[in-house]
């Protein structure tokens, strides 16, 4: 399944950061930062796979003249293999995700690409059916719109994983894909690059998926993804929405208001029900309205915290990434960049037993006693619990970087 394909590499999303991005080893949903690219360095076993590897290539199909271009540029990077085997395992709650994906920079920067790139994308929406702001928002959680498409050389990359080993035949599969792009003069091996994992481009595609999916939508005879001009990597990603079965104009979902003493047996994916049928049993939209469609409903924090409905739309987000927070991501900021109000509901006290606002108001707390959290979105990330771990070392406190009712107190 493709979706597989495209995240068994790239899911870090840990992604978000979020993506790389929200986003492929991922940073999606971070900000927008300088990239350095990893240095190859001598490794006589890596050597002798690559002499391995023409065989195999060969034997595949690949043109010596493409296998020599390639092989040539490829090297061993052990900045990647340090990734691949550190990924940290954590996950970050819903709200977190939401907040990050759809954090004020992400939207007004999308807003703004929707105007700019209007005519492009109004052109793919007409060609392929999807809705334009749902492809602006994958931009936006894969590349936070093209300022993040990576700048790891990805013939060095898959080499050095399928070389490790330990998902040695996925990651070789994906080198022979780019090969075969190189092959069809999309790109030279020296320009592709990408994510360490070697995901591609403004909208992260691996080469499997590149080679499915990726259109020439500017009909230059190449189907570009990494340069300036998105408009191949858009066209690309709504072909990919669309052969998956993308209906346009059916929200992905969004916001409901539950009626006082709903029954939680109906929550959950696959219990899905018609709009009349929610309709009759008081499920209104979080704005007062109507259920804009037929699907499923969820309730991530219970009855009573922010309740979302999943239509088809949003199984198909879920063919890009398979990732729950991810798909409900791309609607929630598809949704922002329309204008559309941040989600409405209460989501209550986090596991420390702190609301949104008073994580910000620790953060604002830590910032005005001199140490950096990074802003005051109220996600407790890195920087906010190194600062927390400053602070607490200055106060003579035990070192946590925890976040806590206790430690709000201190600021209040």
């Amino acid at each position: 399944m493709q979706f597989q394909s495209r995240r068994a590499v790239v899911f870090g999303l840990g992604a978000l950061g979020l993506s790389a991005c929200v986003g492929g080893g991922r940073g999606p949903v971070g900000a927008a930062q300088a990239e350095v690219a990893p240095r190859a360095v001598a490794n006589a076993g890596f050597d002798a796979w690559v002499q391995g590897y023409r065989k195999r290539a060969a034997a595949a199909g690949i043109a010596p003249r493409v296998i020599d271009e390639a092989m040539a540029v490829a090297g061993y990077l052990p900045d990647v293999i340090e990734k691949d085997r550190n990924q940290t395992e954590f996950t970050r709650s819903l709200e977190d995700y939401l907040a990050i994906a759809a954090k004020p920079e992400r939207v007004s920067m999308g807003q703004a690409k929707l105007r700019q790139f209007g005519a492009v994308l109004g052109q793919i929406e007409a060609r392929y059916g999807v809705d334009r702001q749902v492809v602006a928002a994958i931009w936006g959680l894969e590349s936070f719109f093209g300022t993040r498409r990576g700048v790891v050389p990805v013939v060095s990359a898959l080499s050095t994983l399928a070389y490790d080993g330990r998902r040695g035949a996925f990651f070789e599969g994906q080198l022979t894909a780019a090969l075969k792009i190189i092959a069809n003069g999309d790109v030279s091996a020296w320009a592709m690059t990408g994510s360490w994992a070697g995901a591609m481009g403004h909208t992260q595609f691996i080469p499997t998926s590149y080679l499915a999916f990726a259109v020439d939508f500017t009909g230059d005879g190449r189907r570009d993804i990494w340069g300036d001009d998105p408009s191949d990597a858009l066209a690309s990603t709504a072909a990919y929405l669309a052969k998956n079965g993308w209906q346009h104009g059916l929200p992905w979902g969004g916001e409901l208001r539950l009626p006082s003493g709903f029954d939680p047996a109906y929550l959950g994916r696959g219990r899905g029900k018609s709009a009349a049928e929610w309709q009759a049993l008081g499920v209104r939209a979080a704005s007062g309205g109507a259920v804009p469609a037929a699907g499923s409903i969820i309730a991530p924090k219970g009855i009573g915290g922010p309740a979302f409905l999943l239509t088809q739309n949003f199984n198909v987000i879920l063919r890009y990434n398979n990732a729950e927070s991810y798909a409900i991501g791309v609607g929630h900021l598809s949704d922002r960049l329309l204008g559309r109000p941040a989600v409405q509901a209460d989501w209550g006290p986090d596991a420390t037993g702190l609301t949104m606002a008073d994580r910000q108001a620790l953060q604002r707390g830590l910032t005005a006693a001199g140490y950096d959290t990074g802003g005051s979105d109220g996600v407790m990330g890195a920087k906010t619990k190194a600062a927390i771990s400053a602070y607490q070392r200055a106060a003579g406190l035990p070192v946590t970087g925890a976040p806590s009712l206790e430690l709000l107190a201190r600021f209040r």
